[in-house]
């Protein structure tokens, strides 16, 4: 299918040069101040986990701002709120325990990455400091921190991601609910009531 295909970093390299030495300074290996403040204000986070056979997986977590849980400057960790039970990341995490995450901001163009080894966690004082909406997690992932920095923003400058008048694909898209009906539709079973009963699913496994 792809021709021209770059192999060793050498060539890459060849192409694209070196990073400046203050792109690699950047990195502290430490949740400073600066990276608290922006876990703090932080509702959104994608988590990249691979398996031991290399195949990956990302999964995004959410919740109120400031629902991940710094811990000290080198550990964090993330509540496990109720989700579709494929568990992809975490059984990645029990063969492979290397992490990459993604915090954003709303409506801040800077993110911040952190990079490091993660467990899955069952520590009951933990998972109670997690609650949210009167619920506590049955899991967290705690985070060994190894590599943590800004990303610079040029991403959602050329995305303008965070600019409400380039949202109209959202709009032009049909729903999850729609896209799995056409995918699988369920025999004795109506689009409308399907798509309800996916709606008050949701409502009811927030949390």
């Amino acid at each position: 299918m792809f021709q021209h295909v770059v192999m060793t970093e050498r060539e890459l390299r060849e192409l694209l040069g070196h990073p400046h030495e203050r792109a690699l300074q950047k990195d502290l290996g430490r949740l400073d101040e600066h990276a608290r403040a922006f876990i703090a204000r932080s509702p959104f986070l994608l988590l990249a986990t691979a398996g031991a056979d290399g195949r990956c997986d990302v999964s995004p977590k959410g919740d109120a701002p400031g629902f991940v849980r710094v811990l000290d400057e080198a550990h964090l960790a993330i509540p496990d709120r109720p989700g579709n039970k494929r568990l992809d990341g975490m059984t990645n995490l029990l063969a492979n325990p290397h992490v990459g995450l993604i915090f954003l901001v709303p409506g801040k163009e800077d993110t911040l990455r952190v990079n490091g080894r993660a467990c899955i966690v069952r520590d009951p004082a933990l998972l109670a400091s997690l609650e949210a909406m009167g619920k506590r997690p049955e899991l967290a992932i705690g985070v060994e921190v190894e590599e943590c920095y800004l990303h610079c923003p040029k991403a959602f400058r050329r995305s303008k991601l965070w600019e409400p008048a380039t949202w109209s694909g959202a709009r032009e898209l049909p729903s999850m609910a729609r896209v799995r009906w056409a995918q699988a539709p369920i025999p004795g079973q109506t689009l409308e009531d399907y798509e309800r009963e996916s709606e008050e699913g949701l409502r009811r496994t927030m949390y």
